[in-house]
């Protein structure tokens, strides 16, 4: 697999940013990378000023390097285990397309703003995979403006007409509560994720559907928003166990909440599923090791993976998809962690 630079590894350009050399120009970052990367649209003026700065600050043109054989990864500090079967499934397609590819993890690597853009706009890859966060509408004018071709993975928020790959969170989540409410739990406690996240609302709302399908009222008081770290999922938990009438079950929007749910508990001497049932959302690896192993919704993360990259070739072939937006089936994985509640149990 190729990866992108190390942090102490001298960038292809120079020893400045993109941003800055444009800052220095009087001009705009897409562009400096015109003028890198020999395309047209700037003035012959223009371009002599920029190449001067360009030459002063040790970059060379790009020319037709190999990048147009290569695809960029872009995560947002995403959890490595995903991220690897993410990874997994783009390698299947990129080999077999005779395609190399990397990644940038914009959260480590501290990159904000549009910095990791110009590391794009240097690199000029035959198309960018964007994976959850990680992109703007504003990152898609800038990459799409000079010609690299955007795929969006499981994206936040609306990138327009953006090629999408996803997965039904909203069948995901209703086939979690219904589990749960299958075992008589009328109770249910749900962890949601940020509130403009697409994925969380639509897992939100699969998770209203099944309750109000069971004529079940949702208690409000049982709903919490917050972030997919497994500290929000320990600290909403507490919150929800220390209610005068506290859930007997919790659906979680990721596992990372779910895992936290299992610490609030053992914190409130709370025994999982005897006194509580908890139901994560990916089916991460560590999802089988915790004890009792999660019951989570399974989404696949390789398969998704290989769909963006099929995406991203086409597109880099100057191909129009048929559709922009594919949605691939997640599984409820039954495990440890559900059980009927202690105190109506199921004849």
């Amino acid at each position: 697999m190729s990866e992108s630079p190390g942090p102490h590894r001298r960038r292809r350009g120079g020893d400045l940013p993109v941003t800055a050399i444009a800052e220095l120009a009087g001009v705009s970052a897409p562009t400096v990378s015109k003028v890198l990367n020999g395309r047209a649209g700037v003035s012959e003026e223009t371009r002599r000023r920029v190449e001067a700065l360009l030459r002063d600050h040790g970059f060379r043109n790009s020319g037709s390097a190999p990048s147009s054989r290569h695809l960029e990864v872009v995560f947002h500090g995403m959890l490595s285990s995903i991220a690897m079967e993410i990874m997994r499934g783009i390698e299947e397609v990129a080999t077999a397309h005779d395609m190399t590819f990397g990644y940038l993890d914009v959260h480590r690597r501290g990159r904000t703003g549009s910095l990791w853009v110009d590391t794009l706009l240097i690199r000029q890859p035959a198309a960018v995979i964007a994976v959850s966060s990680a992109v703007t509408p504003e990152h898609r004018e800038t990459l799409v403006g000079n010609g690299i071709p955007l795929v969006a993975l499981d994206p936040t928020s609306d990138l327009h007409s953006t090629p999408s790959i996803g997965s039904t969170n909203w069948s995901g989540a209703l086939n979690a509560t219904r589990h749960l409410l299958d075992l008589g739990h009328r109770r249910i406690g749900v962890l949601a994720g940020p509130v403009k996240d697409l994925a969380s609302r639509a897992r939100l709302d699969g998770f209203r559907a099944a309750m109000d399908a069971a004529g079940v009222p949702l208690d409000k008081q049982l709903l919490r928003h917050g972030l997919f770290t497994f500290e929000q999922g320990r600290d909403l938990a507490i919150e929800l166990l220390r209610l005068p009438e506290p859930p007997t079950a919790v659906v979680c929007g990721d596992d990372l909440q779910a895992l936290g749910v299992y610490e609030a508990a053992r914190l409130a001497g709370r025994c999982i599923p005897d006194q509580l049932s908890v139901v994560g959302f990916d089916d991460v690896e560590q999802a089988a090791w915790c004890a009792p192993p999660l019951t989570t919704v399974r989404q696949p993360f390789a398969a998704m993976g290989a769909a963006a990259a099929k995406f991203a070739v086409a597109l880099a072939a100057g191909e129009t998809p048929k559709r922009t937006r594919v949605e691939l089936a997640t599984t409820l994985v039954v495990r440890g962690s559900t059980a009927p509640p202690a105190s109506q149990p199921i004849h």
